[in-house]
């Protein structure tokens, strides 16, 4: 709160006024972020005219500009803040949760849409390559947290998805 305050020039009461108290204010800032970045980045997979390599393409370049931009700190506030402050708050735990289920079923949704436009198969076990796939992204904002760069990000998402008829298959 401190920094907070040092960094807006607000005092703690004011804040505390606007937000409750931390979680409150977590949760501002999470809603923000979402708005800003995560939106927008879940937008590049449903573009009906892309194929499905080029929309996931498409997606894991913008999260991977996104997670290594010098314009904020390196990876996903999301992840980079989990297990820090999810130990510290019941309630920022449960938020977090549901941000990475809501990113799972973003993924799971625009797989089904891509299954009935058949480019896979009936059997493809969607929720799997979706889970698969978060854990991939959540992978590349540590290493972009740990200094990787836009172009080591991409040779993950290349590789990804070079691999991926192998993952689509049951």
């Amino acid at each position: 709160m401190a920094h907070l305050v040092e960094a807006t020039g607000a005092k703690a009461p004011t804040l505390y006024a606007e937000f409750t108290n931390k979680e409150g204010l977590f949760r501002a800032v999470l809603d923000r972020y979402i708005a800003q970045f995560a939106d927008r980045h879940e937008s590049q997979l449903f573009c009906p005219q892309k194929r499905l390599e080029e929309a996931l393409y498409d997606f894991f370049s913008a999260v991977a500009a996104c997670y290594t931009s010098k314009d904020t700190p390196s990876g996903c506030f999301i992840i980079n803040t989990s297990s820090a402050l999810a130990a510290s708050s019941e309630d920022i735990a449960c938020a977090i949760k549901l941000r990475h289920g809501q990113q799972a079923q973003t993924l799971v949704r625009f797989f089904t849409l891509r299954r009935e436009r058949g480019e896979l198969p009936s059997d493809c076990d969607i929720h799997a390559l979706s889970d698969y796939l978060n854990c991939i992204l959540q992978g590349m904002s540590v290493s972009a947290r740990e200094g990787a760069d836009y172009d080591a990000l991409m040779r993950i998402t290349k590789t990804t998805l070079r691999i991926l008829p192998q993952l689509i298959k049951n």
